[in-house]
């Protein structure tokens, strides 16, 4: 009795492995797919962070000092400022928030006190930061991020 062997063709080596390649192919197409999205969401997400937290930051405080004979523009230690004024237990403070050295800060100083510009809090890395009275009680805000991208509000102060 003779045995039959089965003849091995090509295309059964060939067929697992093209299949293996095309799945390979496939996995890596979806990875750099994902790598792309994920870079543009931290990028987004780095522009909320920066520019638009500032923004919200100074929209709170504000809000916080809404009456229109507290909130003025002015300028400290050479340095265009918002400033915002504060009456407690008869004595007279400032809250500075101006952009110094790239730098977005805040200073809180008792009428009199004498301070310079570096003196003030860190709040953000900023390249540029501006602000301007649109209207009695209006304010337009522009903050430009790290990467040159721009956010701007309007803030408005409701009391009188």
């Amino acid at each position: 009795m003779r045995f039959r062997l089965k003849q091995r063709h090509m295309i059964d080596f060939l067929f697992p492995v093209a299949l293996f390649f095309v799945f390979a192919l496939s996995a890596l197409t979806v990875i750099l797919l994902a790598t792309q999205i994920y870079r543009s969401t931290t990028e987004n997400s780095s522009l909320n962070y920066t520019a638009r937290t500032s923004l919200s930051y100074i929209s709170e405080k504000v809000h916080q000092n809404d009456s229109r004979q507290s909130i003025s523009l002015g300028t400290f230690d050479g340095y265009d400022s918002l400033v915002l004024k504060h009456q407690k237990g008869g004595e007279t403070y400032y809250t500075y928030i101006y952009s110094c050295q790239d730098e977005l800060k805040e200073l809180f100083l008792k009428e009199g006190a004498k301070a310079g510009a570096s003196a003030g809090q860190t709040i953000l890395k900023v390249q540029d930061f501006s602000m301007e009275e649109v209207t009695d009680g209006l304010f337009s805000i522009r903050c430009t991020d790290e990467s040159g991208r721009t956010a701007s509000t309007l803030v408005g102060v409701h009391s009188n």
